[in-house]
């Protein structure tokens, strides 16, 4: 069983924020999407979020099974219902701000995802518990959401911040090896091969 879990403590998105989608289907009123660092929940855009300009082709604009950068625009907390916007995503600037912040997400994602499955967590609410216990942990001690990658890029160097979050050793000590695999810098050998010479 795979477990998903959303990156970050809210379960929906603030107004204005940018979120990184895939699409999911599209249909006369608008595009159908998955939140894809809210644990896929589904969002729309509708047609006149699109672009700014006259939409001759929307399959020019968006295709299905595609990630996109959305801005949102309203969530109703009661029905769940998140309206999104391709147009009101300003500049290229907010586009790789906010792949970047996806790209970390879901490192963190899949280290913490290991990690659970070494520790025979085996359902959502277990992960879920995971995740605040350690992630979320982290981005309410230093106040902005996403500084668990820092911590964990920190944590290669310097292994007292691990000891902060409430886990017990044996997870500590794998989730400290889980953030070795995959943070640690990898050399890159470089060599010159000159004359060889080879004798028998």
């Amino acid at each position: 069983m795979t477990l998903n879990c959303r990156f970050y403590e809210n379960k929906l998105p603030d107004n204005n924020d940018l979120v990184m989608v895939n699409v999911v289907r599209i249909e006369n009123v608008g595009v159908y999407v998955k939140l894809l660092e809210y644990d896929n929940i589904e969002g729309m855009i509708l047609m006149s979020e699109l672009s700014r300009r006259r939409i001759r082709s929307v399959n020019k604009l968006v295709r299905i099974g595609r990630n996109e950068v959305a801005r949102v625009i309203r969530v109703d907390l009661q029905k769940g219902y998140i309206d999104l916007s391709k147009s009101r995503v300003l500049n290229e600037d907010e586009v790789r701000e906010c792949e970047q912040k996806y790209i970390r997400g879901r490192t963190v994602n899949s280290v913490l995802r290991q990690t659970a499955h070494e520790l025979s967590i085996n359902n959502n609410d277990g992960f879920e518990q995971f995740y605040k216990n350690t992630a979320w942990f982290y981005d309410r001690k230093y106040k902005y959401s996403g500084a668990c990658y820092d911590v964990f890029k920190q944590i290669i160097k310097d292994e007292t911040e691990i000891n902060n979050c409430s886990l017990d050793q044996q997870a500590k000590e794998i989730l400290s090896t889980n953030i070795r695999r995959r943070f640690m810098p990898r050399g890159v050998i470089k060599c010159r091969a000159g004359e060889i010479k080879v004798q028998f």
